[in-house]
């Protein structure tokens, strides 16, 4: 290991905040290669508020990591996205490769704040939004 590569520390308010987007889920990250050393993994936060929800969209090859560190989240899946999970504070999930999904915070009232993890990087392909009607659940702040 080289030993010009040291840790680097990304201070709250430091977070980079041009990463990918999708709707009402917002991203920053602390662990990313746009601001730190690191080359095969993007480690963030990303935050919905009450009653938002991100667009369809899937991260490419990246596969993802989550953990609810606040909230009540939801996220769908499937065909017309017809299938969820539900998820509370200190839930985990997978998401994989190239799978479509909406990220949902089912609170309107109360943040949604998730720890996210993905390799290589924070890859966001935005999809055709749907109709909230479509959500089984769901509904705006």
């Amino acid at each position: 290991m080289s030993a010009e590569i040291v840790p680097v520390v990304t201070r709250r308010g430091e977070e980079h905040t041009e990463t990918g987007q999708s709707g009402g889920a917002v991203r920053v990250s602390g662990v990313s290669i746009q601001h730190t050393p690191a080359t095969k993994i993007w480690f963030g936060q990303v935050s919905n508020e009450p009653g938002y929800r991100s667009f369809p969209h899937h991260h490419g090859e990246a596969e993802t990591g989550g953990y609810v560190l606040r909230g009540s989240a939801r996220i769908y899946f499937g065909e017309g996205f017809s299938e969820w999970l539900d998820m509370s504070e200190g839930d985990w999930v997978f998401v994989p490769p190239f799978m479509p999904h909406v990220e949902a915070n089912m609170s309107t009232t109360e943040e949604l704040v998730w720890l996210t993890t993905r390799t290589p990087e924070n890859i966001v392909v935005n999809l055709d939004d749907v109709d909230d009607s479509t959500l089984e659940g769901y509904r705006r702040a």
